[in-house]
């Protein structure tokens, strides 16, 4: 009987040892796709649309993949634990990175033997030590600051004298500056309503009344908008701009109305300009043309978007106070040839058994062309605009000239309806704002700037489903500019948030400009406090 267990602990052993050992191969093998996939996109640039999601969808399959590994090797350790003749599995793991050096570090020393373990002899001298560090998190603390204002009578006329009250953002003092900030950032930068902090907090000791935190976001909004105020008037003052918009649910009596959300965004590193990058958002309950018109009322320079044509009339000649040029965009113009050209799709919709998507040589070599384009362009990438523009006109200019040379023969061939014909009707009407690349070296060929700031709605709506109302709307432009802005400045905006809401009561009007993310300096008391 004991040796039928002993056998049968191996064999469980041997087992659990090569599925912790297959576990390990495939989370190696996950993880070596997922570096080529970035190096390759790092050095050659998107290959497909899809590239991201893609590599998103790689690192999700790692993930998965090295937890597994991990769960296995475990399995494994206590399976072998049981067996006399089998040989443990202890997988390779990819080196760590060493913890950042301005992290306090805690010494704990375990008491040394007092006594030596093979003699018993207590001469013992120290012979060096061995060193594991473990990265620990302290759990948030909350506290209560109780600011006192000592009240004074005169003995001559009893006058009563008291210290002036503090400045807070909320009424009565009840919100740190702290608490505020990450009441702000929480819902508007990690997309968490504010019934879900609630609950955490809660959960935390420390029950605050939805009513409560709402009335905390309107107040720092109010106190913010100053700030706001400056950050709008640097991005009209742009040379160029990227534009787009995206849906926003918001709720109406019985039903979900759909919003539209702007943003507007100052760039100038691919041109080598000096600006800070900066990114303005509006709101909208609709999607007329009057709202970009609105925002736009007091610019003029360069304009690149898609061809909406609520942005027909700011491109007016006559247009006050100047004129708006008009950029296309090459990635919209490339998506409707790319889905009929996509070989990768295709073979992995053929290798999963679907009906193949029906593929055109025209658009494989549209595609093509247009990809010729984007190489030459991140060669020049960061350069100044009259450089950009020489190195357009000599080695862009011919592959142009060439593509509509090309897209005008084809297009005689296919019929009015033709999905192909309509996107290189797309191109070829506004073939003025397509080359405007040529001539104007600080003009981009895509308008990424725009959709890069608009991701974090897209990943909000599936977090708080909807707006609760206009006003809303309004309060969640406001501080996505703040937080877009910071982010794009390399700015943590928790912090940020937190000091401009501490300091800008005292802070002198005339120099408002020193909160703004790209001129902030953080206090010495705030460095102190991260580095304790």
């Amino acid at each position: 009987m004991q040796a039928m267990t002993a056998e049968r602990d191996a064999g469980a052993a041997e087992l659990a040892v090569a599925q912790a050992k297959a576990s390990a191969d495939l989370a190696m093998i996950a993880h070596q796709k997922l570096r080529i996939a970035r190096l390759e996109r790092q050095l050659y640039g998107p290959r497909s649309e899809r590239s991201s999601q893609l590599i998103d969808q790689m690192a999700l399959q790692f993930e998965e993949a090295q937890a597994s590994a991990t769960e296995d090797e475990l399995a494994a350790e206590i399976a072998v634990a049981k067996a006399t003749t089998v040989v443990g599995f202890s997988r390779k793991r990819p080196e760590r990175n060493t913890f950042p050096e301005h992290l306090p570090r805690e010494r704990v020393v375990i008491n040394p033997p007092a006594a030596c373990e093979c003699c018993g002899g207590k001469r013992l001298r120290k012979l060096g030590e061995d060193v594991t560090k473990t990265l620990e998190v302290i759990p948030r603390q909350w506290k209560v600051i109780e600011t006192v204002r000592e009240k004074f009578t005169c003995q001559d006329c009893e006058k009563v004298s008291q210290a002036p009250a503090p400045f807070h953002v909320i009424s009565r003092g009840w919100s740190g500056a702290n608490l505020l900030a990450m009441i702000l950032f929480e819902k508007f930068g990690q997309h968490q309503p504010l019934n879900r902090q609630a609950e955490r907090y809660a959960l935390e000791g420390v029950p605050i009344s939805l009513s409560t935190m709402a009335d905390a976001v309107g107040s720092g909004c109010a106190v913010l908008d100053p700030v706001l105020r400056l950050l709008e008037a640097h991005v009209m003052a742009a040379e160029r701009l990227h534009g787009d918009d995206t849906t926003v649910p918001v709720l109406a009596k019985g039903k979900t109305d759909t919003g539209r959300c702007w943003v507007y965004v100052r760039d100038d590193k691919p041109f080598g300009g000096p600006s800070p990058p900066a990114a303005m958002f509006y709101y909208s309950r609709d999607r007329k043309g009057e709202h970009p018109q609105i925002h736009l009322a007091k610019y003029a320079g360069l304009f690149q978007a898609d061809a909406f044509d609520g942005y027909r009339k700011l491109y007016l000649p006559d247009r006050s106070p100047g004129p708006i040029l008009e950029a296309g965009c090459w990635v919209h113009a490339r998506r409707p040839f790319f889905a009929m050209a996509d070989l990768e799709e295709n073979a992995r919709r053929q290798a999963a058994g679907k009906k193949a998507i029906m593929l055109s040589p025209i658009a494989i070599e549209i595609v093509r062309r247009i990809d010729a384009l984007f190489g030459i362009e991140r060669t020049i990438n960061g350069k100044s605009a009259k450089e950009r523009c020489a190195v357009r006109r000599d080695l862009s200019k011919p592959l142009v000239d060439a593509l509509q040379v090309y897209m005008q023969d084809q297009r005689a061939k296919l019929s009015r309806g033709h999905d192909l014909a309509k996107a290189i009707d797309y191109i070829l009407k506004r073939w003025a704002a397509f080359t405007l690349f040529l001539d104007d070296g600080r003009v981009c060929l895509s308008n990424n700037a725009a959709e890069r700031a608009l991701r974090g709605i897209a990943l909000g709506r599936k977090s708080w489903m909807f707006c609760g109302s206009d006003r809303g709307g309004h309060r969640a432009a406001a501080m996505y500019s703040l937080i877009v802005t910071a982010k794009m400045n390399d700015i943590d905006p928790l912090a940020w948030l937190a000091d401009v809401l501490a300091r800008i009561a005292a802070h002198p009007a005339h120099r408002l400009d020193d909160l703004l993310p790209w001129n902030w300096t953080p206090k010495a008391s705030m460095i102190d406090a991260a580095a304790a």
